[in-house]
């Protein structure tokens, strides 16, 4: 069956195409399996909560009739400001229009994240963009730019609430820098959700073609009910596809963890467990609770425009399992600098088990990729990635900035990980506080940072590890718990170009890598060499030679660093190999030069790179060269257990028997198209 619905109805009629219906909640309240919900252009300013879910074969669809035309907001106009002063105007919001939850009562809180000024979960926004909240009158008075913002002239634009107790009103005060409010498209948060389900379950459901906007989401840490502007809350079998998301106050899209009701942000409630110790229980219960793949996950993210989101463009803990995210534009993520914690991402992601992240161009995010924890079978590969990293000419203040940031983050996760085909041009590529992974035919300008820190819990005087779960392959039941040695690493067929330093990320390496910091080194130099001193194979083999186990005290060999693989890798303008690299190409004669341009079909990366490779000649790598993760004894392979060849590039094109390092097969074009 097919139910229509259009704003621009002139009576609410009953969901039929002479008669459509004005809501698409309406709609939602009725849509059976195998219905379509045909949703005409307009804004629709409402909380979608849909009362079934489809099947497998007869899903429910929620459809734009108009690609990018139909727009579900959580916010409302507002057209009543009066001039206070210069260029600051106030309103006064009765409470009654925010229903049982008030975004400008409510602050953003939760596990993880760091207050490091209150911030509401409402917004202000002045023409589609959320302004900037400050602490008092006097900053929207008197504003100053902020120097964290990779926007920092809009941070001009500031606004502050107080609560009218006795009236039961908001008031809020903003400076519009000499436009006039109630002439621009001014608008507030009033809704948490745009479409997300109030209760799990909600199976197979497809949201196609609309822009989604300006929710009042909460912080959403993986011990937390994690919420977003949309997302299929603890469900299966979701796509969402063709579809503008931005603007919310926290997470755009969540895949991530159902209610806990006694283990939710119980390390900001209750305090005596450390945050990790929670975060495992949180893990246990859901296995105990029916977490896995019949129930949870195999969703499809693709063809999305996702930015301007506070905290993640796409969030999730154990929620995500199995799922695709492809083709997808994340960018301008956390850019106000303003939200500060460990849970920020272009996509943030706890347990993506089986998950696969492709040809996604992801720029412009605190942080563009970070797996945390149980990254098992995770597949990051052909995805574009540059300015994930610190604005411009930034100034080192302390509390400034929510993180350094990096392309990819790889995080106390045992694997198997792998990182194929990709091009990272931003300042810090990798950050690997991890084991178990495969870096293969990847361009990185980057450094790779904090490898062999960054995996205990930070007790100054006392032992404390970070022991994380691994899984049976291609499920969720937990096969063990292990500490993360480091190692276990395997680089093959990259190519390191050294990235020229910004002074400023000269400067805050320099700081960094002098106090002795346990989470982050700040490496600026690229290539492979952070992992001198770490054994190859036959060296951590020997350690072992004719020991039986029976009894002998263990000594160092079960603790110690595991090996590192390495070969076919390509270093240019001063890049470093690993001491250990056999047959390394490090050039030194060719000075190569990179740069990506944007024009108006899409992205082009312009080098002399191919050129200078082709007679650079490697073999083909595949899952039996790469071999397993060494904790969860599983292969790099793909999510149905089949074999990986690497025999297609970054761009699809066939690789022959011989092949050259990097994304590309070998050409000597001086520019290519990448997204």
């Amino acid at each position: 069956m097919k139910y229509y619905v259009e704003a621009s109805a002139v009576k609410n009629g009953n969901g039929s195409k002479s008669a459509p219906f004005q809501t698409i909640r309406e709609a939602a309240r009725l849509a059976c399996p195998g219905d379509e919900v045909l949703v005409g252009p307009g804004i629709y300013r409402e909380y979608v909560d849909p009362a079934k879910g489809g099947t497998q074969d007869h899903p429910i669809v929620y459809r734009s009739t108009v690609k990018g035309a139909a727009q579900i907001t959580g916010a409302e106009p507002v057209k009543t400001w009066e001039r206070m002063e210069g260029n600051v105007w106030t309103v006064r919001i009765p409470n009654g229009v925010f229903g049982g939850y008030n975004p400008f009562a409510t602050l953003v809180s939760g596990d993880w994240f760091i207050a490091l000024k209150p911030a509401h979960t409402g917004d202000v926004y002045l023409n589609e963009r959320s302004m900037y909240e400050v602490q008092d009158l006097e900053s929207v008075r008197n504003p100053k730019i902020s120097e964290a913002s990779w926007e920092p002239e809009f941070s001009l634009y500031t606004w502050y609430t107080e609560q009218n107790e006795q009236e039961n009103e908001t008031i809020l005060y903003a400076n519009f820098q000499g436009k006039d409010p109630n002439q621009e498209n001014v608008e507030i948060s009033v809704r948490r959700n745009c479409f997300y389900p109030s209760v799990e379950g909600r199976d197979y459901i497809t949201l196609s073609g609309f822009r989604i906007s300006k929710a009042a989401t909460q912080w959403a840490p993986p011990t937390a009910y994690q919420e977003g502007m949309v997302g299929p809350h603890w469900s299966k079998g979701w796509i969402i596809e063709d579809c503008e998301i931005y603007e919310s106050k926290c997470s755009g899209i969540s895949l991530g963890k159902y209610l806990q009701p006694e283990n939710d942000n119980k390390w900001l409630k209750w305090k005596y467990k450390d945050g990790t110790q929670t975060e495992r229980e949180c893990i246990c219960q859901a296995v105990n609770e029916g977490w896995d793949r019949e129930r949870i996950g195999a969703h499809i993210i693709r063809r999305c425009e996702i930015h301007h989101c506070g905290q993640t463009g796409i969030v999730g803990h154990l929620g995500g399992i199995f799922s695709l995210i492809e083709d997808n534009h994340i960018h301008h993520i956390n850019v106000k600098q303003n939200l500060a914690g460990a849970e920020i991402g272009g996509i943030k992601m706890h347990a993506a088990i089986d998950v696969t992240i492709r040809r996604n161009h992801i720029h412009h995010c605190t942080r563009g990729i970070w797996l945390d924890w149980q990254a098992q079978g995770t597949r990051v590969t052909c995805n574009l990635f540059h300015d994930n990293c610190l604005p411009g000419e930034f100034t080192i203040c302390e509390g400034t900035f929510s993180g350094v940031g990096e392309d990819l983050f790889v995080e106390v996760s045992h694997g198997p990980t792998l990182i194929d085909h990709n091009i990272m041009l931003s300042d810090r590529s990798l950050k690997l506080a991890a084991q178990g992974i495969a870096v293969v035919h990847n361009l990185i300008w980057g450094s790779l940072v904090a490898v062999g820190i960054g995996t205990d819990n930070g007790a100054p005087d006392l032992p404390s590890p970070r022991y994380t779960p691994y899984h049976v392959k291609h499920g969720t039941q937990i096969a063990g718990f292990m500490t993360i040695l480091h190692g276990d690493v395997r680089f093959y067929n990259n190519v390191f170009v050294q990235k020229p330093i910004r002074k400023e990320m000269k400067a805050l390496s320099s700081l960094m890598g002098s106090d002795g910091n346990m989470w982050d080194d700040c490496n600026m130099f690229c290539g492979t060499f952070p992992y001198d001193g770490y054994p190859d194979f036959r060296e951590w083999d020997r350690q072992f030679e004719g020991y039986c186990g029976n009894g002998v005290p263990a000594g160092n060999k079960y603790y110690d660093h595991l090996p590192v693989w390495a070969g076919g890798n390509a270093y240019f303008n001063g890049a470093r190999p690993w001491e250990k690299e056999q047959g390394a190409v490090v050039d030194t004669a060719e000075p190569i030069e990179l740069s990506l341009e944007e024009r108006e079909d899409g992205w082009y990366l312009k080098t002399n790179l191919c050129a200078i490779l082709a007679e650079k000649k490697v073999g083909i790598i595949s899952t039996e060269i790469l071999g397993m993760a060494f904790e969860p004894e599983q292969k790099f392979e793909n999510p149905d257990g089949t074999p990986i060849v690497f025999d297609r590039d970054y761009s699809g094109a066939h690789r022959g028997v011989l092949t050259v390092p990097g994304p590309f097969e070998q050409s000597e074009e001086t520019e290519k198209k990448v997204f």
